[in-house]
């Protein structure tokens, strides 16, 4: 018996009719991308002049910037780091003088022979790097001089990405508040200085200042809270030696 093959299947012509639907898809796809290109040349053609004016005002923006910054703020940074150089030179000597630190601050402060002080600079070169280091020197110079409203006011202004600096600053300005006997204000600035950053070396003196200071406002839980971060957290600190004293102080002051 005759076998036979089977011949492969014919593909099927699309017909005319889905060959126009297909035609009138493309047509419309087109003819839809057409119409989106002039509306944009359009709306380009009737903004030109707006769009022209913002991408001017864009380049003068950015040239100005580099402008400034080349030409008016970075040597306006150099020259405040050099007049800085005088005057914490003096804060330097007082800090470590045994004697006549009071007036070698205010040599400091105020400047001599034509020399800016920490005064000038912090004024003159405000929103410099040294301007703002100056108010950090000028605030620890009048706290040390126990000109505690001016510690304050040139602390306050003091700004710093350094988180150690920055707790030392807050720190300072508790102690100035504390010895005007504002002692809520004292407490508040500790906490801060205690929040902005954790270390070995303030950290546990900031939460004994606070602890007593909390004390002494009649806030004993509280206080008990900083004397005990000190015996769990920095035991190895001096300030843990005699701590059980300050909470059992604490403790019976409730």
């Amino acid at each position: 018996m005759a076998t036979y093959k089977k011949k492969g299947q014919k593909k099927v012509k699309n017909t005319p009719i889905e060959k126009v639907e297909d035609q009138s898809t493309t047509a419309e796809v087109f003819n839809t991308l057409d119409e989106t290109a002039s509306k944009s040349e359009e709306w380009i053609e009737k903004n030109q002049k707006p769009l022209f004016y913002s991408l001017v005002v864009i380049a003068l923006v950015i040239m100005g910037y580099l402008t400034y910054n080349n030409y008016v703020a970075a040597p306006k940074e150099r020259e405040a780091a050099n007049e800085l150089a005088f005057p914490k030179e003096n804060f330097d000597k007082a800090i470590n003088a045994s004697a006549e630190a009071d007036s070698i601050f205010s040599l400091s402060l105020e400047g001599t022979n034509g020399k800016y002080g920490l005064v000038d600079i912090a004024n003159k070169y405000a929103g410099t790097n040294a301007g703002n280091l100056a108010n950090y020197y000028a605030g620890i110079a009048y706290l040390e001089q126990k000109n505690y409203k001016n510690a304050i006011a040139y602390l306050e202004k003091f700004n710093s990405d350094d988180a150690l600096l920055k707790a030392i600053s807050l720190g300072a300005i508790g102690d100035a508040f504390a010895d005007l006997d504002q002692e809520e204000d004292a407490l508040d600035y500790y906490e801060k200085a205690i929040n902005t950053n954790t270390n070995r070396a303030t950290t546990p003196l900031y939460l004994f200042k606070a602890g007593n200071t909390a004390l002494s406002i009649g806030q004993a839980d509280k206080a008990l809270s900083f004397f005990s971060r000190i015996k769990d957290e920095f035991s190895a600190s001096d300030l843990a030696k005699n701590i059980e004293l300050s909470i059992n102080k604490a403790k019976y002051s409730k």
